[in-house]
């Protein structure tokens, strides 16, 4: 299974040293306290407390907001999350350009995102006047107004915070003695600063603060709810409320946006793909400039090894575990696979490596047209294997399946030529003329094995209908698992690209001969 190492968090500034290179496998926190408190004295004074915290956003949440930190056992312990989100609040000293600073933090579920986007980092900046007015939106209404809640409970309740911060701490008040501004969805401190929270499912046009400002940092959590109450069309829904109404509200906010997928295609799922798929980055993402840190419950270590992202919580055994299931793909790893098909059943898809190969081939769906903004091109690399009791004919065995949006001509060329590169057991290449049939034509001359075009007049459904009863028998089988196969093949015939089952299917009737080829080209160099 890929794993994808975390962000290590973006600079400050050039050469920042703080936290530079931290993670929960290294991290030390007595050591840590020790050298950020170099006179222990300054912590029995406030603005001995105020002066050690004002740059440094993690021991301020362990002096001021340890009974968020704390787990059961009552001990502080830290993910590699917590400790990037701690450096990555230090860019909030700084006033950036428009879109300058959009960053998405998508992490397993239950690792703290909310804590520390919502109330630890936002508490500190207000403390310090590094930010002035947050906006924060999550899902609901009802959601965002606990989230109202809980911030206004660490003011309230929090002794020491109201000592070293009591304007902070304080609603404003009119001089009639009422509120300024104190209600479920939003309050407003003697020391100037607004927080307001909202749910991407009411009204927050125009969104201002009692002094007419709009929000310097924008926080956008957990603003998908859960698969069972969503579907694509009210995704496009969110998308559009999240583009066109919340970003717009200030084009120069910093933006936090944090969460877990909810559904294979959520917004957060897209962010996700930007860094855990080769797919083209969805437009969306690009136009409104988001920078994606992704972590993944399991991280690659330099000697080879494993890790967990946080080992106090989820010990590398226990994620180990349930490595293997549904909800961890999901919850944890945030890449859910796509089950909303009606044709294929994970159980439909056979891995049985160590086949003997008799016969390599390379097949080809082209996109539609050779057009720089043509659609997917798929690719498989498979092989007929040798018979057995139960399979008389042998198998077709699919080592590799992809979709690329490849233009025609020297680009493709050359991401074939790479193919056969690292497949060098394929002895010819054949392309299907159905729709692209000038890719061979344009691209793939002096190819070194040979290219064949073949063409059917059968309708998509029945070729993918073969497929799928000769996966269910397991007459097509794989040598490893094939994400991109699964992903299209457990949504289908829910999804926009197919390119990578129809250049399976290629295989499987080039291979095992399923299915009715009406017309074979020549081979040809």
């Amino acid at each position: 299974m890929r794993t994808t190492a975390p962000a290590a968090g973006m600079r400050t500034r050039k050469g920042d040293p703080y936290l530079a290179g931290q993670h929960a496998g290294v991290f030390d926190l007595h050591d840590y306290v020790l050298s950020a408190v170099p006179d222990e004295r300054m912590l029995a004074d406030p603005e001995g407390r105020r002066l050690l915290t004002r740059l440094d956003p993690l021991l301020f949440a362990i002096l001021y907001c340890g009974d968020l930190l704390r787990g059961p056992d009552g001990r502080i312990t830290l993910a590699d999350l917590h400790l990037a989100l701690s450096r990555h609040g230090r860019r909030w000293l700084r006033k950036p350009g428009p879109r300058q600073e959009r960053h998405a933090f998508v992490a397993p579920r239950e690792s703290g995102k909310s804590s520390w986007v919502f109330k630890i980092l936002p508490i500190w900046a207000a403390a310090h006047g590094h930010l002035q007015f947050i906006a924060a939106f999550s899902s609901s209404g009802a959601q965002a107004e606990k989230h109202v809640l809980g911030f206004r409970q660490q003011l309230d309740a929090n002794p020491l915070l109201q000592e070293d911060y009591p304007a902070l701490c304080r609603p404003a008040r009119r001089r009639g003695g009422g509120t300024v501004s104190d209600s479920r969805m939003m309050l407003h401190t003697a020391s100037g600063f607004s927080f307001t929270a909202g749910g991407l499912d009411s009204n927050i046009l125009g969104l201002v603060d009692p002094l007419n400002r709009r929000p310097s940092l924008i926080v956008l959590d957990d603003v998908e709810p859960d698969e069972a109450n969503y579907s694509p069309y009210q995704m496009d829904k969110r998308l559009t409320t999240l583009t066109d109404t919340v970003l717009p509200m200030n084009e120069r906010a910093h933006v936090a946006l944090v969460g877990t997928v909810v559904m294979a295609g959520s917004i957060v799922h897209q962010l996700v793909k930007t860094v855990t798929s080769t797919d083209d980055t969805p437009e969306w993402i690009d136009s409104e400039r988001f920078r994606v840190h992704y972590y993944a419950p399991i991280v690659a270590t330099p000697d080879g090894g494993e890790r967990s992202i946080w080992p106090d919580k989820w010990p590398l055994d226990y994620l180990t575990s349930i490595r293997h299931t549904v909800s961890y793909r999901k919850n944890y790893e945030n890449q859910p696979r796509p089950i909303d098909g009606t044709w294929w059943r994970e159980e439909d898809i056979h891995v049985e490596p160590g086949l003997t190969r008799l016969r390599t081939i390379m097949t080809i769906d082209p996109a539609v047209t050779s057009k720089d903004s043509s659609d997917y091109t798929g690719f498989a690399v498979v092989s007929r294997t040798s018979g057995t009791d139960q399979h008389k004919r042998g198998q077709c065995l699919v080592h590799f399946a992809t979709g690329r949006k490849i233009p025609h001509g020297e680009p493709m060329r050359a991401y074939v030529l790479a193919l056969l590169e690292s497949h060098p057991y394929v002895s010819e290449i054949v392309i299907e003329t159905n729709q692209g049939g000038d890719l061979h034509e344009v691209a793939l001359h002096d190819m070194p094995v040979p290219i064949r075009t073949t063409h059917t007049s059968a309708p998509k459904e029945v070729r993918f209908a073969n497929l799928l009863q000769a996966c269910q028998v397991s007459e097509v089988a794989f040598e490893r698992i094939l994400p991109e196969f699964e992903d299209q093949a457990l949504a289908y015939p829910k999804v926009v690209n197919d390119d990578v089952i129809d250049a399976v299917t290629i295989g499987m009737e080039e291979t095992v001969g399923r299915g009715q080829v009406t017309a074979v080209g020549g081979s040809w160099m």
